[in-house]
Parts: C-alpha cells; sequence; structure tokens
C-alpha cells in the first residue's frame, strides 16, 4: 500500500500533485466521510441514555477489528509503528477521538449544542490557517472558501448561548478536532490510510475505558435494540468506513483542502433529520447549506491562469 512503512517522517509532506481523476476521487471520499459523520447525529440519539465512555470504547473496539480485518483481507502487512510514529498516534487517539468526546459531553452541559456545533464548524479556517504557517505559504483562496464554509455552518447550526466554560470547552472540541487530521498527516505517507485509522481505534480504546471508570456511573451497560444497532452503525460505518475514506482523501489532497468537506456534517446531519421527521426546513437551514457549497465551490475549483480564454 505504501513503500518503506517504517521510515520516520522528519516534517508534515504537502500532498503530493494529484491527477484530475484522483483529485475527484479523493474529494469524493472527503465528502462521503463527511457526510456519513453528519447523518450519524440522529444514530447518536439513540444513546443519549448509554454510558458514553463505555459506549465511545465499544465503538472503537469494534471498528478497529473491523479495520484489522480488512488489513488482513487486502494482505496490508501490520507493521509496528516506530516510537515516534507510536507516540504521535496516541496524540491522536487522545486529541482527535477521546479528548473529542470528553469535550463534546462536558461542553454542551454548560453551552446549548448549536453553540457547540458551530465552534466546531471552524475547523475549515483551522485546518487552512494551519497548513499555512506550516508551509509558510497562503493558500488564499483555500483559507476564504474555510472562512465561507465557516460561515455556512453557523448559519445551519445557528449560534446558541454558553457560560464562559462552556465556550472554552466548544474550543477544546474544535482544536482535538483539527487535530484528528493534522496529527495524522506526517503519519499518512508511511502508514498510510488503512493503518493509521486501524492503529489510531486501537490506541483510543483503554484511553476511554480509562476516562469511563473515572467518570461517575456504570461503565457499560446491556444496550436494548436500538442502542445496539447504533453502535453497530457508528462502529462500522462512522467510524471504521468514514475514517478510511477520510484519510484516504487527506493523504491525496492534504489537509487544508480536505478540511473545506467538514462544513457538510451540519448539511448531512440537516437532511437526515429533514428525512425522518425530526426537524422541518428552516430558512436559515437552507442558506447556511447553500453558503456551504458555495465555499465548496469556491475552494475545489481551479483558478483561472493568466491569459486562459474561455470558449
Amino acid at each position: 500500500m505504501t513503500s518503506s512503512p517504517r521510515a520516520v517522517v522528519a516534517r508534515p509532506a504537502t500532498a503530493a500533485p494529484t491527477a484530475p481523476a484522483g483529485l475527484a476521487s479523493a474529494y469524493v471520499r472527503c465528502a462521503a466521510a463527511m457526510a456519513l459523520v453528519g447523518a450519524s447525529f440522529t444514530a447518536s440519539a439513540a444513546l443519549a441514555d448509554y454510558p458514553v465512555f463505555g459506549g465511545q470504547a465499544v465503538r472503537y473496539a469494534v471498528a478497529a477489528l473491523c479495520l484489522l480485518a480488512v488489513m488482513r483481507w487486502r494482505r496490508v502487512a501490520f507493521v509496528p509503528p516506530t516510537p515516534r510514529q507510536a507516540a504521535r498516534l496516541t496524540a491522536l487517539a487522545a486529541t482527535g477521538l477521546t479528548g473529542f468526546s470528553a469535550f463534546v459531553v462536558l461542553a454542551t452541559r454548560h453551552a446549548e449544542p448549536s453553540l457547540v456545533g458551530a465552534v466546531v464548524g471552524a475547523t475549515p479556517v483551522v485546518l487552512a490557517a494551519t497548513q499555512a504557517v506550516r508551509e509558510r505559504r497562503l493558500a488564499f483562496r483555500t483559507l476564504a472558501a474555510a472562512v465561507v464554509v465557516t460561515a455556512g455552518v453557523a448559519l445551519v447550526e445557528g449560534v446558541g448561548t454558553a457560560d464562559p466554560l462552556g465556550l472554552a470547552l466548544a474550543v477544546g472540541a474544535l482544536a482535538c478536532e483539527a487535530a484528528f487530521t493534522l496529527l495524522a498527516v506526517p503519519l499518512l505517507p508511511t502508514l498510510g490510510a488503512l493503518r493509521v485509522s486501524a492503529y489510531a481505534c486501537v490506541a483510543a480504546v483503554p484511553q476511554l475505558l480509562l476516562l469511563g471508570l473515572l467518570a461517575p456511573g456504570p461503565l457499560l451497560a446491556v444496550p436494548d435494540g436500538g442502542e445496539l444497532a447504533a453502535l453497530a452503525y457508528l462502529s462500522v460505518v462512522v467510524t471504521a468506513v468514514a475514517f478510511l475514506l477520510w484519510y484516504t482523501g487527506v493523504a491525496r489532497v492534504g489537509a487544508a483542502r480536505a478540511g473545506l468537506f467538514a462544513g457538510l456534517m451540519p448539511v448531512a446531519a440537516l437532511v437526515a433529520s429533514l428525512a425522518l421527521g425530526v426537524e422541518v426546513p428552516t430558512a436559515h437551514g437552507v442558506a447556511g447549506a447553500l453558503v456551504v457549497a458555495s465555499g465548496l465551490a469556491l475552494g475545489l475549483s481551479s483558478p483561472r491562469r493568466p491569459g486562459a480564454t474561455t470558449n
């Protein structure tokens, strides 16, 4: 799948130039990953009364088993990460998986969910700005598109209220969401998307179990039918499938451009809610979806070269 899997990456690499067909495939993968995650919010609602951290530990354990099974099926060798890679994978799991779950749970106790969603919706801006700093080159078009996408997310989500602690926790969730992509970028050229996805899920399980033991209430519970179905969907589709799609796309187009697709999460959640009859269409929701679409169009379109003509 990749060459020199034992090599250590000295610094984050920029995504290699991709042919138009490969570029379109990467965009589709990123869009599909974010759509799957966004549409899962209705499934997550079925777990409202289930132990949070124990449930997340089960989710990532099942996802890890699925991804390891795919590795075996594809005959992708299990390559133990180097100490440096293992440290980065542990940090990725601690922030993008475990930390994000913890921050979201705590933030919603001090802030309205819409505000948390709006803050996390700034992920495209964080990814674009971080890549600009790393590369010491400002991709103005991508950064402008990220701002537009973030504005669209705020329209879809609405802006709720929060106390200072709730706002700080929401910012923590935003940082963890960005770390999910940024910490993976240096690992993808050497380990590949499949190994990174599998190894990160494995690393998250003991972290979540520890949090579950420290948190009040039971670590696990016997799920009812709805909870079992939700756990299965989150484990297989939203984690194993979506992670693999996302990291494959990021490896091809880079964090900044891939990050634009994060704006599809609230749009997909809105579409799923409308389809299930949970919500009714609103003007700000439709307007926000259109703004997200315009931001994607801006960021993904190729700038016209000077002197080019159109037919």
